[in-house]
């Protein structure tokens, strides 16, 4: 079979910045290539499209980003011609607006149309529920979770025959403490300027207000001992939570035992300073890919109890979990994890690893979204 008669599937979502929204597009488009098929992405670009084109795919620059209508329509058209050019079988939707001209495009040329559904998506006003239902219009529409699944058929009802529960994968070959070279977390250890033996509670996410930094911080005040807690991650474009959480740690006088260390390039090598990896949502995560990232590296994880989350930490197994937005409980659960033996520390973190190479690996993810476009080509 030539190259040009291998089927192609495109796949469409705003930008490829950085996200986990991104990192599913490219993990797809390899597994894709690797299968024989042609993987087209379609976006507005970004930083992540020279990894994409390493891959072997073929990325199409369009204003996918745009949420008004007339972009949408304009878009659709051009997804239309470059489904007939490019003899597309499958335009793959990650997002709502790229969506709405991706199902246009589809009902043009007769190609299938895939969406995954990757969040809650809110519905605070009047029309948002039809705006987000394209989500669910898909020949197939894939949840990346068991609580998304619910989300989807509560809200749109969409049957068994259409709904596919995929979760999302880590990359168990990255996320191995075994593949983690000492000197790449002794390197962090000095830049972050953390002493050998001090205990680190690590949260690691975007600085932003739901993802529950502020309660991790109100829970270190009340936690004896002298454990450092590590906010791992950037503000983006809205410093203001930042700020806001700087200005708290001042009050509470946790300056020298809260510290916001910013973006992590080498989340492996981070992840392997922590004792224990915090998850705070204090809204549900639709998957919460960082706590699987952490078990992998068999690390201790205190998680938010509702989303996500619920799915991949057992209680008492393969972490804990806690009420969301209750700096007590955390505190709580945080000073019993410290409090265990190294030893037993060590085997619940084998337990976790364990578990995410049975359930929650990206060839896993790979391989059942191939299966996904097997079965409505």
């Amino acid at each position: 079979m030539s190259l040009r008669s291998s089927p192609a599937i495109l796949q469409v979502l705003p930008t490829l910045v950085s996200g986990g929204v991104e990192r599913g597009t490219l993990e797809i488009a390899e597994a894709l290539v690797a299968a024989g098929f042609r993987a087209l992405v379609a976006s507005a670009g970004g930083p992540l499209v020279p990894a994409l084109e390493a891959l072997g795919a073929r990325h199409l620059t369009l204003p996918l980003d745009t949420k008004s209508p007339l972009g949408i329509w304009r878009n659709a058209a051009t997804l239309a011609e470059i489904t007939r050019s490019e003899q597309v079988a499958i335009l793959h939707a990650r997002s709502r607006a790229p969506a709405w001209s991706a199902l246009l495009a589809a009902r043009r040329t007769g190609a299938r149309f895939v969406t995954t559904y990757h969040g809650t998506y809110n519905e605070g006003f009047p029309g948002k529920r039809l705006y987000n239902s394209v989500m669910a219009r898909g020949d197939r529409v894939i949840a990346i979770s068991r609580f998304i699944a619910g989300v989807v058929r509560a809200r749109h009802g969409v049957g068994e025959d259409r709904l596919r529960i995929i979760p999302r994968g880590v990359d168990e070959r990255r996320f191995d403490p075994a593949a983690v070279a000492p000197d790449r977390v002794a390197a962090l250890r000095a830049a972050w300027g953390l002493a050998p033996g001090r205990p680190v509670v690590m949260l690691p996410g975007r600085v932003t207000r739901w993802k529950g930094q502020g309660v991790l911080v109100e829970a270190m005040a009340t936690l004896p001992g002298d454990a450092v807690a590590l906010l791992v991650g950037d503000a983006g474009a809205k410093p203001a939570f930042r700020d806001e959480l700087q200005d708290r740690i001042a009050a509470l006088g946790l300056d020298a035992r809260v510290r916001l260390v910013g973006h992590a390039a080498d989340v492996p090598a981070a992840l392997l300073l922590a004792d224990v990896v915090v998850h705070a949502s204090t809204d549900p995560e639709a998957f919460g890919r960082t706590v699987i990232e952490a078990q992998a590296m068999e690390r201790c994880v205190i998680a938010s109890d509702l989303g996500g989350p619920t799915e991949t930490v057992e209680e008492g197994v393969t972490g804990w979990r806690v009420p969301p937005g209750d700096p007590a409980a955390l505190a709580a659960a945080i000073g019993r994890v410290l409090a265990m033996t190294p030893e037993d520390r060590a085997a619940a973190g084998a337990r976790a690893r364990a578990a995410v190479l049975a359930g929650y690996t990206t060839a896993r993810m790979q391989a059942a979204t191939l299966d996904v476009y097997r079965d409505v080509l």
